[in-house]
């Protein structure tokens, strides 16, 4: 009983891990943009998607897709400048 519950417990550690080192990272993200933990936010996540009935769900689909595909969505002529003095 005891091995049983041993290997429950790893395989859900398991797949703990591959979400936080694999998913889409929108999370992280915004940790640190706004200089939060990332745990915290995917608390407020997890806690906005059950009192808004899942409706956040699809936003964070919106953000991870735009994360993914960021390059994509700057223009063509898009050059950083390395200061405000290169104007």
């Amino acid at each position: 009983m005891v091995k049983q519950f041993y290997t429950f417990v790893t395989m859900i550690d398991k797949i703990r891990y591959w979400f936080e080192q694999k998913a889409f990272g929108v999370c992280e993200w915004w940790g640190k943009k706004l200089g939060i933990r990332t745990t915290h936010i995917r608390m407020y996540f997890i806690y906005l998607s059950f009192f808004t009935f899942g409706s956040p769900i699809i936003i964070y689909f919106i953000m991870a897709f735009i994360l993914e595909h960021k390059e994509s969505f700057k223009p063509s002529n898009y050059r950083r400048r390395r200061s405000v003095w290169d104007l």
